[in-house]
This record gives structure tokens, C-alpha cells and sequence, in this order.
């Protein structure tokens, strides 16, 4: 039986958020002691993600990695749990247990940073430091506007450092932790 994070005030525990099962339209992740809500992403950053998503999968398997590519995975960090967006895991991990990833299985995070004030905070500045201290090698993070543009970013003495940022209309080729070719005006282009 779930609790109703409606009827729930005050700390929360992984144990809690877990018990809350899967949100219709809403992701439900642990900061701290403190749920974090987000409403469902709109079509735009659904389109960039599955892009995004198939693009990894196809790396995946030209070097035959044993990695799978996952959307929107519960990914079990020291002092929180969080969805990212796109998560590259351990293979043996993801089969292990489909509803969590411990972090030490993760290769790459990516955020889609949200268009909203709170989501722009929580992805650029809130996740990252998260993000490092459990240890993810690889953070990308995709930024929609003013234009298309993914940064990409490598854990370097417990902190992120930016290697490099692919624009719009430009293919970029990311070596790390999968070679990829990424134009992010394409990810995000609506089809016509």
C-alpha cells in the first residue's frame, strides 16, 4: 500500500518515496530529507530525450557495451534518489532491479533542464553536486533555451568539469563515456 504524500509532512526516507510507486504525470525524487515534486515533461523534452536516448542506445551497441540506456530511472544516490532524464547503466545492474540504480552503476546522467524557474535550479545547480558525490563519472546536461545546447561534463577531483558544449546546427562528436555525434537542434527540431 503507498502513503499519500498528500497525508505525509516532515522528513522523508527512500523507503517513503519508493512506497509511493509511480506518479501519473508527476516524478517524485528525494533530496535530503526533502521530496522534490516535478510535473511530467512536455512534448519538447520528451522528443529530445527519446532522440537522445536512441542515439546512446545505438553507441551502446557499436562498442558492444555492456551498458543499457534507460529514461527516467530511480538512481539511488548517498543522500537522495533521483530521476534523470536519460541514464547509461551497468547492464547486469538494470537486470538486477528494474526499478533502481545504485549510482556506482551509472555511467552517464543526463538532465534536460526544465523550462520552469525551480527545474532550471534544481538541474543546473541542485542535481550536479549530488550527482558528483556519488561518484557519476559522466553528467550532460541539455539546455533548450535561448537555443539547443548540451554541455558535457566530466567528474574531475569530486566536481564537474565542463569538456565540452555541442550547439545547434553543428554535430559535435562526444568521446566520453560513448562516442556520439550530437547536433542538439536536431533533438529538439519537431518533425514536419
Amino acid at each position: 500500500m503507498g502513503v499519500a504524500h498528500e497525508d505525509h509532512y516532515g522528513p522523508w526516507t527512500m523507503e517513503q518515496v519508493l512506497a509511493l510507486g509511480e506518479g501519473r504525470g508527476q516524478r517524485r525524487e528525494l533530496m535530503g530529507e526533502a521530496l522534490l515534486l516535478s510535473p511530467a515533461p512536455g512534448s519538447k523534452h520528451q522528443r529530445t530525450s527519446s532522440r537522445l536516448r536512441q542515439k546512446l542506445d545505438a553507441a551502446v551497441e557499436a562498442v558492444g557495451a555492456p551498458a543499457e540506456v534507460l529514461g527516467a530511472v530511480n538512481v539511488i544516490l548517498p543522500d537522495g534518489l533521483f530521476i534523470p532524464d536519460i541514464a547509461v547503466v551497468d547492464a547486469a545492474a538494470a537486470d538486477e532491479n528494474p526499478v533502481n540504480v545504485d549510482a556506482e552503476a551509472v555511467l552517464l546522467v543526463v538532465e534536460i533542464v526544465s523550462p520552469s524557474s525551480s527545474g532550471r535550479r534544481t538541474d543546473r545547480l541542485l542535481k550536479p553536486p549530488y550527482y558528483a558525490e556519488a561518484g557519476i563519472e559522466h553528467l550532460w546536461r541539455l539546455e533548450l533555451e535561448p537555443a539547443p545546447t548540451l554541455i558535457v561534463c566530466e567528474l574531475e577531483n569530486g566536481r564537474y568539469v565542463e569538456r565540452a558544449v555541442a550547439e545547434a546546427g553543428r554535430t559535435t562528436l562526444i568521446e566520453k563515456p560513448l562516442p556520439v555525434e550530437v547536433d542538439p537542434g536536431a533533438l529538439v527540431r519537431q518533425r514536419r
